[in-house]
């Protein structure tokens, strides 16, 4: 869904209702902002960080066994000299 917003007195934005409802945004709600190189992000302020990280970038271990990686790092450190 894309929507176009005009920065209205004071710098501010108005969320377009059809965007807060389908993202479950109301009245009091925080929203995180960053900006990815000349892109801006509004993203709604999960209730629990911990489930809105769970699974990010699970992808990467999709060829791995993260068992035996998690080994294979304790290995080397064990062999190694550092510590």
């Amino acid at each position: 869904m894309i929507k176009t917003l005009k920065i209205g007195k004071k710098s501010q934005i108005v969320l377009p209702a059809s965007i807060r409802k389908k993202l479950h945004i109301s009245e009091g709600d925080e929203i995180i902002i960053h900006s990815i190189g000349n892109t801006i992000v509004l993203v709604p302020k999960p209730k629990s960080y911990a489930e809105y990280m769970k699974g990010l970038h699970a992808e990467m271990w999709e060829d791995e066994n993260p068992d035996l990686y998690v080994n294979k790092l304790r290995e080397e450190w064990k062999n190694s000299n550092t510590c």
